[in-house]
């Protein structure tokens, strides 16, 4: 059990929020202002700072996770959490890259309740928006030899995962291991970096860096899980995307992947519906149905707490003041227990 560091308040995961967005909103827009204007007209509609006819607007799309990560590993290891200001926005803007690449590949219309910058302003301006968010990031970390080096890597390895995943979708082997795999490196490794770039630049020594590169991976896999939860059983109210959006696509998550490794009776319905590719409303209702009934959506639920309670292990022994400690724990159950 964490003591409370009474000197200081904890912050929920509201205010945790609120203060991330604040802190790397201006050096993300000022990031963002330096782009051409043509490509920064469409990197701001992917942020939710212009509509669909380019009218400048006052929200932020994301939830700035990854930089709340950033910041609070830093104050971790014991720095300000100011030091890790530029990695936080770099790995917001790697995230945010991925995202706009995959809701193309995905053919996803809808993200943070809004239509997908791909489908407002067509791909191929849209694969541009994000290669420039990707420039960038490397910007945003330029002078840090060690930061630059650790989140090439991490693109590297998210970039296999996302290979991996759209290959899923051709292959009828899939692998729970594989599924596993392809989650960590497309997400989990993000995550992972996040917090370690964060520890990088508060001067965290190896071991605390490692430490909290596991919990962010850890953590990374969890919300993978809860993820593809969501994909085919969460509230578009909550997600932003069609209901059973995952299912449309065929995709094999880790859920379905789980289902049908389990050797039960409706797997191989579900088999069948999944060979016959596009699945309507009702085959997606009836797959949804074959997934629970294979016992996967419950074993995805218990993987999530157990790599939940795993993160907590890792994070306990950084050493982190308790308060901080105690807001790195909320963040995690932020990611990890979303519409559960």
């Amino acid at each position: 059990m964490v003591a409370v560091d009474l000197r200081q308040p904890i912050r929920p995961a509201a205010a945790l929020l609120r203060w991330s967005r604040a802190v790397v909103d201006p050096p993300l827009r000022a990031a963002v202002a330096s782009l051409p204007a043509s490509t920064g007209r469409l990197v701001e509609y992917h942020f939710g700072w212009r509509d669909a006819t380019g009218r400048p607007v006052h929200e932020y799309g994301g939830k700035a996770v990854r930089p709340l990560l950033a910041l609070l590993a830093a104050q971790a290891v014991g720095a300000e959490a100011e030091a890790a200001v530029r990695v936080a926005v770099a790995v917001e803007l790697v995230h945010n890259f991925s995202l706009v690449h995959d809701d193309i590949m995905d053919g996803d219309r809808t993200r943070r309740h809004r239509p997908t910058l791909w489908s407002v302003h067509g791909v191929g301006p849209a694969i541009l928006a994000g290669d420039a968010m990707l420039t960038l990031a490397y910007q945003a970390i330029a002078t840090d030899v060690r930061g630059t080096m650790l989140l090439s890597a991490t693109i590297q390895r998210l970039l296999d995962g996302q290979t991996a995943d759209v290959a899923f979708e051709q292959r009828g082997d899939v692998t729970l291991r594989d599924c596993a795999t392809m989650a960590e490196s497309k997400t989990a490794a993000l995550l992972a970096a996040s917090a370690e770039l964060g520890a990088l630049a508060g001067g965290g020594s190896a071991a605390a860096c490692e430490r909290l590169s596991r919990f962010g991976s850890l953590v990374g896999l969890a919300f993978q899980f809860v993820d593809d939860l969501l994909g085919i059983w969460g509230d578009p109210a909550v997600t932003g995307k069609p209901v059973r959006s995952d299912l449309h696509s065929g995709k094999k998550t880790l859920p379905v992947v789980a289902a049908l490794g389990s050797g039960e009776p409706a797997a191989a319905r579900l088999a069948d519906l999944y060979r016959e590719g596009g699945l309507s409303d009702a085959d997606a209702e009836r797959a949804a149905t074959l997934i629970e009934e294979c016992g996967a959506r419950i074993w995805c639920q218990t993987r999530v707490d157990d790599l939940f309670d795993q993160a907590l292990r890792e994070l306990s022994a950084v050493g982190a003041t308790a308060r901080v400690e105690q807001e790195l724990r909320t963040t995690a159950r932020l990611l990890t227990r979303r519409d559960r």
